[in-house]
């Protein structure tokens, strides 16, 4: 008998059959004698309603009750797996977040998890039950309701696997695992068998959709191995766990296209100490992830200024184009450029630190395509470069066949 956390993505419950669907997996395990934690998203396409909805209301709805109206998503589709499960005699619970006991920082819209306290959580199981966890959402120690941002169920997930000391986690959603790309751009993608922690963070906040980036930081860091699955079949999914030797020897292990980014560019900073500490500090009070920054220093000795160019999600590009408007005053730039026509492109591998020439071989193949490269960054174990977004899903198929080939 195990104690596994599972799961379900907004695809895996998107109506009323496939709810059902995953109440017989759920009860297929409970039958077997397996404790049961069930995490659940909102139904596909509800959370974007909700959100299409507040702001229909006010363009701009404030964070804190677009936190209340999001919780709903969640907690819909706990009630309705819970009902699902007494339909077909398994005793199931649901919970919200909050009564789950996850506690959270009070950053509105993109919370972060400060404790867990699953006593709850771990009652129920011991009466019985399956429990049915709402994702996405926990409750700051004032009692006020916060969600996690997108993809954040994941989260909800591999924390309670952490604090439960779970034997198993399994994160289902429409795909069989984690591949070299994403198939619906990539047709010659391949599922990997394996991955580790660091390359699927770097692939997940890359824009690969398979999982939340913070999740995969939070299981590297309390070390809960997990996999990814289809809830659609019963094939084997992929593993994510520490790094081993055998990993080095792929030099790249994924390609990612995230084509829900941004560029800002304020030209004409001064270029002083300081200023781009004031700028990239204010950014951060307002809860906005920067990404790719590019500084051009100017030669100009008489009056040195710089452009400082960076991209953020497209969805915060409006909070920080106000934020660096209200900085005009102090900073003393000239103007402030934005486009939204914009893709990243992204190879991950943990074997490009024993490798050499994996840059030259990315940069060659986008000139040969004709692909004109905007901005580039680099880690150890990544390489990303900003391109347009027309370009995008070309660039990656012509990446991916360079480094993978053609099946």
């Amino acid at each position: 008998m195990a104690l596994i956390v599972q799961k379900y993505g907004g695809t895996s419950v998107a109506n009323v059959d496939r709810i059902k669907s995953v109440a017989s997996r759920v009860a297929e395990y409970h039958r077997q004698g397996h404790k049961l934690v069930v995490v659940v998203s909102a139904m596909s396409g509800v959370t974007d309603g909700l959100i299409n909805l507040a702001k229909q209301i006010n363009p701009m709805p404030d964070e804190r009750e677009l936190d209340m109206l999001l919780a709903t998503g969640e907690q819909t589709t706990i009630a309705l797996t819970a009902m699902a499960l007494h339909a077909i005699g398994v005793p199931a619970i649901s919970l919200t977040g909050a009564q789950a006991g996850i506690v959270t920082d009070g950053v509105h819209t993109k919370a972060r998890i400060i404790n867990i306290t699953p006593k709850k959580v771990r009652e129920l199981l011991d009466g019985g039950n399956v429990v049915i966890v709402a994702g996405f959402q926990g409750q700051t120690p004032e009692g006020q309701i916060t969600t996690l941002g997108r993809g954040g169920s994941d989260l909800t997930a591999i924390a309670l696997a952490a604090a439960l000391k779970a034997d198993l986690c399994q994160i289902y959603t429409d795909v069989d695992g984690v591949y070299t790309a994403d198939p619906r751009i990539v047709p010659d993608a391949r599922k990997l068998e394996e991955i580790s922690y660091d390359e699927m963070l770097e692939l997940a906040g890359l824009g690969a959709k398979v999982m939340q980036a913070r999740s995969v930081e939070f299981a590297k860091k309390f070390g809960v191995v997990f996999e990814v699955r289809s809830s659609f079949n019963n094939n084997p999914g992929t593993i994510v766990k520490e790094e081993t030797k055998s990993m080095e020897s792929v030099v790249v292990r994924g390609v990612a296209l995230d084509k829900n980014q941004a560029k800002v560019t304020i030209v004409g900073v001064p270029d002083r100490p300081g200023v781009a500490a004031q700028i990239f500090k204010a950014l951060a009070d307002k809860a906005i992830n920067v990404d790719m920054i590019v500084q051009n220093v100017s030669h100009e000795a008489a009056s040195p200024t710089t452009d400082i160019s960076f991209t953020v999600e497209r969805a915060d590009l409006p909070k920080a184009k106000r934020v660096i408007e209200g900085l005009k005053d102090q900073v003393g730039f000239i103007d402030i450029q934005t486009n939204e026509n914009i893709a990243k492109l992204s190879i991950v591998g943990v074997g490009m630190r024993s490798h050499s020439g994996v840059a030259a071989k990315m940069f060659e193949t986008l000139a040969k395509e004709g692909i004109n490269i905007q901005m580039i960054s680099t880690s150890e174990i990544k390489i990303s470069v900003v391109i347009d977004l027309a370009d995008g899903e070309r660039a990656a198929r012509g990446v991916h066949a360079a480094f993978f080939g053609k099946q």
